[in-house]
C-alpha cells in the first residue's frame, strides 16, 4: 500500500458493482461487503459506518462508479440504485470526504509519470487519462462503439457473458488500440476484476489488481492530487 499523510487518518471506499472494497490507514486487511443493483448511496454511508464502527479515521476517499462534480455524483451508477446524483457524502459521513469517479481513484494509484490512460474492466469500461500529474476523468465506456452499442456494452461484464472469452478478447484488443489513439497514450494500465482474462497484452500496456484503487484512495490527500 502506498504511503499517505501520517497527520491523516483515511478510510477508502472502493464502490463497484458487485463489492465495496475498505480499507483504512492502520488496518492491515481490506473489508469486502456486497453491492446490489439496488443499493442506494444512503444504505452505502449506513453499511460502511456499520462495519468501520471500530475503526478510526478522519477523512474519506470514495471511488463512485459513475461521473463525479464538485464531491459528488453526477448521474446515478448505472450497475447500482438511485438516490446517487448529488447525494452529499460529506454531510453524510459528517467528514472531510473526497468523492471522485471509481476508475479514477485506481488510476491515481498506479501513476507513474507522463500521460497514462486508465482501463478498468469490471461491471462496465472505466476510463480516465492522467496526464502530467493532472487527472481528467472520462466517460469512455460509453462511447458508440458498434452496432448501436457501446464500448461497454461489448467490453463489460454483459459483453462477456454474451460474446464468451475468445470474442470478448477481440474485442478489448481493438478497444484498448482504439483508445490509446484516441488519447495518445503513452502508458496504458488494465484494471479492473476482468483484467485478469485478457489474454495478450499490447506493448506499453501493463496490469495492475484492484489494490491500486485503495492505493489511489491514500495518494487523493497528498497535495498532488
Amino acid at each position: 500500500m502506498a504511503s499517505h499523510p501520517e497527520s491523516k487518518r483515511i478510510l477508502v471506499i472502493d464502490v463497484g458493482g458487485s463489492n465495496i472494497k475498505l480499507i483504512a490507514t492502520g488496518i492491515e486487511k481490506r473489508l469486502k461487503i456486497p453491492s446490489d443493483p439496488d443499493l442506494t448511496a444512503a444504505q452505502l454511508v449506513e453499511q460502511v459506518l456499520d462495519v468501520t464502527s471500530h475503526w478510526k479515521y478522519d477523512v474519506i476517499s470514495l471511488g463512485c462508479p459513475c461521473a463525479c462534480r464538485n464531491n459528488r455524483p453526477v448521474r446515478n451508477p448505472h450497475n447500482l440504485g438511485k438516490g446517487w446524483k448529488d447525494f452529499d457524502f460529506e454531510a453524510a459521513f459528517q467528514l472531510p470526504t473526497k468523492v471522485i469517479n471509481d476508475a479514477t481513484m485506481q488510476a491515481i494509484g498506479c501513476y507513474e509519470g507522463g500521460t497514462m490512460l486508465f482501463l478498468g474492466f469490471g461491471t462496465g469500461l472505466g476510463t480516465t487519462l492522467i496526464k502530467d500529474g493532472t487527472a481528467i476523468p472520462l466517460e469512455g465506456g460509453h462511447l458508440p462503439y458498434r452496432k448501436k452499442q457501446s464500448f461497454e456494452d461489448y467490453v463489460g461484464k454483459t459483453g462477456f457473458a454474451r460474446l464468451g472469452v475468445e470474442k470478448w478478447n477481440t474485442h478489448v484488443q481493438r478497444v484498448i488500440k482504439t483508445l490509446r489513439l484516441a488519447f495518445n497514450a503513452d502508458d496504458v494500465v488494465l484494471g479492473g476484476g476482468n483484467a485478469k482474462l485478457i489474454e495478450h497484452l499490447p506493448p506499453h500496456t501493463r496490469r495492475v489488481n484492484n489494490h491500486a484503487a485503495l492505493t489511489g484512495g491514500f495518494r487523493m490527500w497528498d497535495h498532488q492530487w
